[in-house]
């Protein structure tokens, strides 16, 4: 069983064993985001580090700006403090979250989409001592909406910072900015110490504080330098949220670790992001599934085959791989391929790149890179567990964690698989997703991998319902083409055209006009259980 740590506050899990061996083949080091900063402005420090349609950030700007903060941090909370943030895709983030880490501070960064309730939750959770947010967002005033959520904060000395506009009773981040200071020196920070609080997007049950530190995110960074081929002054388009765990990379780690540019978007808008990877001449590029189809929409429909992209990288939510093969084909310069990863172990695998044969890069979720990964068998099915570098150091509260590890450290992702060739992973949905009819399992994603293919339907959810003969019966929700009409009979019998077995048939259809997402794609599969369960009779 993994020892304990406690670091600046947090109850962490340690194991020393598998540390010696991280360090020792240099995946973890003494080395911070912040020895890297330093490191930027001995190379170049008036590379830019974030392009952004209000500006461009070099590296010189991001120290000035993000010791200023950090000097107010440290005036104000203790080593480890939780600090959050509730922004779009803003360059000023990136100014936040280097300064939290230079205080020696903990980042917390929340959707912007998230609202009162889950909001509360989670600054009362991590008993965080500052958000920053933006006055307006999408129609949304989070002035307002603070003002509200502060009642129920018990502590007196929590700040609100506000960005770009009117800040009501809160802090102005300009006026933060503008403060004249000394010389700001770091505080002492410690790699293996926890830098980063990331909660479970909460598709089901309360979500869970995920911590990691600096050495778990610089692994992260080291292998996907290794194996994405990243070369120093690449571009990133960040169009994903900066406060999911892809976004946040991108964003925060990457600039300073590997070198490379963030060019943000703040909303998702295919023919904008088009233009922008055109004039920017984005050589990367990261998102779950509706952001491949909607590029490769605009860029069919433009004729642009967006000759500088070198890999697109898709995952985060079911990846159709018919969709990975057709934008193979078309941006014929670029590696489009699917990964498997989480919150707890991001980039679990890396995908597949030449010499590895194209197919499996469609076919697969890819090979896991740094991270070992066992499948293990339990009820018929199998289950991924894994461990590495980039792994999490625990939860939050440790009773999260039970039953979730093993004694050599492996965690218990929750999905389930199977390999093509010994090699590449395929993952075959979520446990807790498998649909068990008259005690026959049923997999969700592969009926819905063929359903994505029929010509008429855009996209596809398969989800269980209680049935009091068979236990469980599988519904599909669905979402056509140009409001076509489709029916339970049209959908048996192209399952059937495709050999699938009858039992796994569907024995529902009902049509959305599109399915409830989270802001990475992740489609919710709860809403439409409880959509279902309020609008279809007889479900219950």
């Amino acid at each position: 069983m993994a020892d304990r740590r406690t670091i600046d506050g947090f109850d962490i899990r340690w194991n020393a064993e598998l540390a010696r061996s991280y360090y020792s083949a240099g995946h973890w080091s003494s080395e911070t985001l912040a020895d890297a900063l330093r490191a930027a402005l001995r190379v170049d420090p008036h590379r830019a580090v974030v392009i952004a349609p209000e500006r461009t950030l070099r590296v010189v700007d991001l120290d000035q700006e993000s010791a200023t903060l950090a000097m107010w941090f440290s005036e104000r909370y203790p080593t480890g403090s939780v600090i959050s943030f509730m922004l779009p895709n803003y360059w000023e983030a990136v100014v936040i979250y280097l300064a939290i880490t230079r205080a020696g501070c903990v980042a917390h960064p929340i959707l912007p989409s998230l609202r009162a309730a889950e909001l509360s939750f989670m600054l009362a959770d991590a008993h965080s001592r500052c958000l920053f947010i933006p006055e307006q967002f999408r129609g949304h005033d989070y002035v307002a909406m603070m003002e509200q959520v502060c009642k129920t904060i018990p502590n007196d000395s929590f700040d609100v910072v506000v960005l770009r506009g009117a800040t009501g009773k809160f802090e102005r981040y300009e006026n933060i900015q503008g403060l004249q200071r000394e010389t700001y020196l770091d505080r002492a920070l410690n790699a293996d110490s926890v830098r980063l609080l990331m909660y479970t997007s909460g598709t089901t049950g309360r979500p869970k504080g995920v911590l990691h530190t600096h050495n778990s995110m610089a692994a992260l960074l080291q292998q996907i330098g290794l194996h994405w081929q990243v070369d120093p002054n690449d571009r990133f388009l960040v169009a994903s949220p900066i406060s999911h765990i892809g976004g946040s990379i991108y964003t925060f780690e990457m600039p300073l670790l590997l070198g490379t540019t963030a060019v943000l978007m703040s909303e998702w808008e295919p023919d904008a992001a088009l233009t922008a990877m055109r004039d920017h001449r984005i050589t990367h590029f990261a998102g779950a599934t509706p952001f491949l189809s909607g590029l490769l929409a605009a860029a069919q429909t433009s004729g642009d085959r967006l000759p500088d992209l070198k890999i697109f990288i898709c995952g985060g939510a079911s990846v159709p791989a018919q969709l990975v093969d057709t934008a193979n084909e078309y941006f014929a310069s670029a590696r489009v391929t699917r990964v498997y990863g989480s919150t707890e172990i991001p980039v679990t695998t890396v995908g597949v790149f030449p010499p590895q044969p194209e197919q499996f890069a469609a076919e697969s979720d890819g090979a896991p890179g740094f991270a070992q990964v066992e499948l293990r068998e339990e009820h018929g099915v199998f289950e991924v567990y894994a461990r590495g570098p980039q792994m999490f150091v625990g939860y939050l509260h440790r009773e999260d964690e039970a039953g979730l590890f093993d004694s050599a450290g492996y965690f218990r992702t929750g999905d389930q698989a199977h390999w093509l060739q010994e090699r590449y992973l395929v993952i075959d949905g979520r446990s807790k997703d498998i649909i068990i009819r008259n005690g026959e399992n049923i997999s969700p994603k592969e009926i819905e991998d063929r359903l994505v293919t029929h010509p008429d339907i855009a996209q596809a959810a398969v989800v269980g319902i209680p049935d009091a003969k068979t236990g469980e019966r599988a519904v599909a929700v669905i979402v056509t083409r140009n409001n076509t009409e489709i029916t339970l009979s049209a959908v048996a019998d192209f399952l059937a055209s495709q050999g699938v077995a009858r039992f796994k048939t569907p024995e529902g259809v009902y049509l959305l006009d599109d399915l409830p997402k989270n802001d990475a794609g992740k489609v919710l599969k709860h809403r439409l259980r409880e959509w279902l369960a309020d609008t279809v009779a007889g479900i219950h």
